[in-house]
């Protein structure tokens, strides 16, 4: 009887298949969020220990560390693939890479247990099993955020009882930090999102704002900064595809509803995303993508599992429509490298607009009992289905020439380690060289008055340009804009761009002036200089005669012939990054 067992036993193992596990170990993998009944969300040491496990466990995960936070911990990434090839260029190659971020936000924490509940369910076979797409994951992007874990900062959030700061480590956003680049953990991303060159890119948040039917709304990349058949794609295929697929499965979805302290009835446009945010930025280098935005009133339980869902029907989309977006990235590459203009600082184009269908709460303006002001208030017990209005076109509000190359001296350092960071080919001058450049002066600027983000960042920039020649040193670089990051360096470069290096502060040594005058010495010398150039003289007393706050201001007068002689220094308020047109 004995030997009638054990056969058994032997041909019952020999017919498994157990080619996907690595060690033959019992682990547990029921997370914090499935043993609390949708309740709790996952400590930080509890993701990185269940996706080591998993990691242990299954051939088709492997989980890697990839550079520093600002936490002290490094940075994971979690890859998903059946074949078990994690070779970056193969993978490339031969299949699908969608990359989806986890915890930007870690009170926002949605997406860091639905993607551990998916992975596992992919490794187990419990769910069908992606062919032709590999699925890469953050678990946790802001490590210091999930470490400084609290019950409270999210004033307005149902759940889960506890969850991590907004703020990282040094307490930035880092879904501001895509482009100025202040962080660890963005340089770290930088280099997992160059390796990766992912098709699609998923980055999971819980909104605020209004009150509303829906647990899921999506915000796309903006499809007009796109090229022009890959933006359609987005916005006409994609989008649609997944909005169907989410309603059949009974997940109603709509896009991000864009409004704080009104009712959405009044309509609204979509979330603009700039590069400064992360689909903003994946998409300089043509990665379509979106940002999950889950209703932060909606129970957690139903949050997580709407966001499984939601990336499911998502892999969907791309097991079927994968080389068609590989295409179109490869094609919208071109596109940009063979412009001759870029287009910058979009805006809303309100003649453009579409109808949604929209499941909201009807509301009311009543008086507050503390400031006896009105206030907004829902009532969750009259649903509605409204057409609104939604603006989901924007426009270009500037437009600049795509010049050759930029050349950058070798001092601005700090810019040309973000470029090289960001994959950016340039080429060192090998002797000192002058040459005929296009520069740019600052016109104008306005700068915020409040901290943002560790900054005073500036807008509303202009330049006035000209033609010069001007000579370089061995050693500054020449960078060429026919490259996969034209669109990168465009965004960074141009002062006038919303996320521009000017813009986020990286020059402001070039608005303080350095070299002045004493009046008392200057007084003489500008009385000559006035009688020896009439010209001068002559625009010098029609300022005086049309400017009263300039007539009535002696310093102003003479520092404004200051400025028109040899003496006034050629740095202050030029811009340092020049452009070759030929």
């Amino acid at each position: 009887m004995k030997k009638v067992l054990l056969f058994f036993l032997i041909a019952s193992l020999a017919s498994c298949d157990f080619s996907k596990y690595r060690l033959v170990k019992e682990y547990d993998f029921t997370t914090r969020f499935e043993k609390s009944e949708g309740k709790e969300t996952a400590t930080y040491p509890e993701i990185i220990k269940f996706y080591e496990d998993l990691d242990d466990a299954f051939t088709s995960v492997s989980m890697e560390e990839y550079g520093e936070t600002d936490s002290g911990e490094p940075l994971h990434l979690v890859i998903y693939n059946p074949d078990k090839d994690f070779d970056f260029e193969d993978l490339q190659k031969d299949k699908n890479i969608l990359f989806i971020n986890n915890g930007i936000h870690p009170g926002e924490s949605d997406g860091i247990d639905a993607t551990m509940l998916m992975l596992r369910d992919f490794a187990q076979d419990f769910i069908q099993l992606p062919k032709n797409t590999v699925i890469a994951a953050i678990p946790v992007y802001n490590i210091g955020g999930a470490l400084n874990r609290n019950f409270h900062s999210r004033t307005n959030q149902n759940g889960p009882k506890s969850y991590g700061f907004r703020g990282n480590a040094q307490n930035y956003d880092l879904n501001r930090d895509f482009i100025k680049t202040d962080t660890k953990n963005t340089r770290a991303f930088a280099e997992i999102f160059h390796q990766l060159k992912p098709d699609f890119f998923i980055d999971n948040h819980v909104s605020n704002g209004a009150d509303y039917q829906y647990t899921l709304t999506h915000l796309f990349t903006q499809h007009n900064k796109l090229s022009g058949k890959l933006g359609n794609y987005l916005e006409e295929d994609f989008r649609v595809k997944l909005e169907d697929s989410l309603t059949k499965k009974d997940w109603s979805i709509t896009p991000y509803v864009n409004v704080f302290n009104e009712s959405p009835e009044v309509g609204f446009s979509q979330f603009l995303d700039h590069p400064r945010y992360s689909t903003g930025y994946v998409s300089l280098w043509n990665t379509p993508g979106m940002m999950v935005e889950t209703h932060m009133l909606k129970p957690y339980k139903e949050r997580v599992k709407g966001t499984y869902e939601l990336m499911l029907s998502a892999i969907k989309i791309l097991e079927n429509d994968g080389t068609k977006i590989k295409n179109l990235k490869k094609e919208a590459d071109s596109i940009f490298q063979q412009k001759k203009e870029y287009y910058l600082n979009y805006e809303v184009d309100s003649s453009q607009t579409s109808t949604l269908a929209f499941k909201g709460y009807e509301a009311e303006r009543i008086k507050s009992k503390i400031t006896g002001k009105d206030r907004l208030k829902y009532d969750r017990n009259k649903p509605y289905t409204k057409d609104i209005k939604y603006y989901n076109s924007f426009k270009p509000s500037d437009t600049v020439n795509i010049p050759k190359a930029y050349i950058i001296p070798q001092g601005w350092w700090k810019v040309i380690d973000l470029l090289k960071l960001n994959q950016i080919e340039m080429t060192a001058l090998e002797k000192d060289s002058i040459m005929e450049i296009e520069s740019y002066r600052i016109e104008d600027y306005q700068t915020r008055e409040n901290a943002y983000e560790g900054h005073y960042p500036h807008f509303a920039t202009k330049v006035f340009a000209s033609t010069k020649k001007v000579k370089f040193r061995k050693g500054d670089f020449i960078v060429a804009t026919n490259q996969l990051g034209i669109r990168y360096l465009l965004e960074t470069l141009e002062p006038m761009a919303v996320d521009s290096f000017f813009n986020w502060n990286f020059f402001d040594t070039i608005l303080q002036q350095k070299e002045h005058f004493s009046p008392y010495v200057f007084e003489d010398l500008a009385w000559n200089l006035l009688q020896e150039n009439p010209e001068l003289k002559h625009r010098f007393e029609t300022k005086k005669k049309e400017n009263r706050d300039f007539r009535n201001n002696w310093y102003a007068q003479l520092d404004w012939i200051h400025k028109q002689t040899s003496y006034y220094e050629d740095a202050h308020l030029q811009y340092p990054i020049f452009r070759m047109l030929n």
